[in-house]
């Protein structure tokens, strides 16, 4: 993928979108051009927005999310004089040439667990700890979309208000890297989070140890994972028929799982689990007084005892702070979005996870770097001030092929590792599971309201006085 494509002049640093060059410590511009060719995108003809152009500018969008896109094209590149900037149309089109695939290709070809033996918080016994769940984002109500993903349903209200996608994320603990992500609209039979995750299964290894909630308890799920070695650590519902085959020296003991009644009964096809029941004592906790139960293929009580085995579930909610990260504060609800994401068309909208999920390794692998050089856990720096850092400096970053880069990027590291959170352990605190927005009280948005019909009078055609 050749630049001289482009009809853009290229800047000091040979790039045609000059200002991008930090991304690079990340993502280089050879993995770019791989991906492009992998998918078989190129450009046989000459034209300002080539895809690999347009392609910088969309992982752009993963960072600078709270620009409309022809802004993020002007942050991109330094001012020309006279130099005219594309229209948002052409952008657009732009993005709808490039596709999906290239966006995908490099997420495969990038994204990859960062953290090693000596990262804290990332290991267990050896293991890595992995987390998986789902989330949902509500994407722009264009017809487009709602073909393509459909409405919730809101039982005799009628349908929801947007078309959502599900995402089901897998995510390195210690680091909150999103190692891999399945996304289905919600009107699909299996869009469900059990349906989704037979398709991130492929990314498991047997040194991982992978923490899930109840939601995903399944025969089939479990059975699918301890075929490919990995450890498990589940919540199970307190009604799950466990009976004690062996009981262990930490109070917790051997059973198994069986696929059906009818297998229970013949002792047949079973699957060896260690379960661990426990309550808590505290009335201030969510759960007080109620029955945990825990699954896990972790058997010898020795190496890894229950206490340590519930504490270490908790690491599970480290998932929930990566969708924070994303939703929240990567890419905030302002009021020029309504939706939690910006595209008009379900290709557009896939493409864009992808960029978002870049976009938050970028910040993730940089924050990795940057507590490594002092020997920090990742959990103890901000990501909310590391994405700030990164959105000031990236337009600052000197060509990587200077002698002064070597300074500036140990200087850059230096400021993130600086940028702490405000406790050296996490705070002892809970929330309670309750909602603090009711219903409104305007009438429900259905489908005759979508879209408006064209006005065929002017305001002042419409009045008609009264005596």
């Amino acid at each position: 993928m050749d630049e001289e494509l482009c009809l853009l002049p290229a800047g000091e640093s040979g790039r045609v979108l000059d200002r991008l060059l930090l991304l690079e410590q990340v993502i280089g511009p050879e993995q770019v051009r791989q991906a492009l060719e992998d998918t078989g995108c190129f450009d046989s003809r000459r034209c300002r927005l080539t895809r690999e152009v347009i392609f910088w500018v969309i992982l752009a969008m993963g960072l600078l999310t709270d620009l409309p896109i022809r802004q993020v094209y002007k942050y991109a590149r330094r001012l020309r004089p006279a130099e005219p900037t594309p229209g948002r149309s052409a952008l657009c089109l732009a993005r709808q040439r490039l596709g999906l695939a290239p966006v995908r290709r490099l997420f495969e070809r990038i994204v990859r667990v960062l953290a090693t033996p000596l990262t804290p918080g990332a290991f267990y016994k050896g293991w890595r700890l992995m987390a998986m769940d789902g989330t949902v984002y509500n994407v722009p109500d264009s017809p487009a979309n709602a073909a393509a993903f459909g409405r919730p349903s809101a039982g005799p209200r009628g349908d929801g208000a947007f078309p959502q996608i599900r995402k089901l994320s897998l995510v390195e603990v210690g680091t909150h890297v999103e190692v891999a992500f399945v996304a289905k609209g919600i009107k699909e039979k299996d869009c469900g989070e059990q349906r989704l995750a037979p398709g991130l299964f492929r990314h498991l290894r047997s040194d991982m140890l992978l923490v899930w909630d109840r939601g995903f308890f399944s025969y089939l799920l479990w059975q699918g994972i301890a075929t490919r070695g990995c450890q498990l650590l589940a919540r199970a519902g307190s009604h799950l028929l466990l009976p004690v085959r062996r009981e262990l020296c930490d109070g917790s003991y051997l059973s198994e799982l069986y696929r059906s009644d009818t297998d229970r009964r013949n002792d047949r096809h079973g699957l060896v689990v260690r379960v661990i029941r426990y309550t808590l004592n505290d009335p201030q906790r969510v759960g007080h007084g109620q029955e945990h139960v825990l699954l896990t293929t972790l058997l010898d009580a020795e190496r890894c005892p229950a206490k340590e085995l519930v504490i270490l579930y908790h690491e599970r909610w480290e998932i929930e702070l990566v969708f924070d990260e994303q939703k929240t504060h990567q890419n905030p609800w302002r009021v020029t979005k309504s939706a939690d994401l910006r595209s008009q068309t379900p290709i557009g909208v896939l493409q864009e996870l992808y960029a978002l999920s870049l976009g938050h390794f970028v910040v993730r692998s940089t924050m990795a770097a940057a507590a490594a050089t002092e020997g920090l856990d990742p959990d103890r720096l901000s990501f909310v001030g590391c994405l700030q850092i990164l959105r000031c400096r990236l337009p600052e970053c000197p060509d990587p092929a200077s002698g002064s880069f070597a300074t500036w990027y140990a200087a850059l590291l230096g400021e993130i590792s600086r940028e702490r959170t405000d406790d050296e352990t996490r705070r002892n605190r809970i929330n309670p599971r309750v909602v603090k927005v009711k219903m409104s009280k305007f009438k429900k948005k259905r489908p005759e309201h979508r879209p408006v019909p064209p006005l065929t009078k002017t305001f002042v055609e419409s009045i008609v006085m009264l005596r």
